[in-house]
């Protein structure tokens, strides 16, 4: 769990640069948020 927590840190930042817009950033951090939800609730 904490190697994925580390990869998502780690990953962020470049999904952020790449993204050209505001709504682009939302998006990208929904879709973070939602493969960390859908983890945690494989590994309960």
């Amino acid at each position: 769990m904490r190697k994925l927590l580390l990869a998502v840190m780690l990953a962020a930042p470049l999904m952020a640069s790449a993204c050209n817009t505001i709504a682009g950033l939302g998006k990208d951090v929904s879709t973070v948020g939602s493969v960390m939800s859908d983890t945690a609730e494989k590994t309960k």
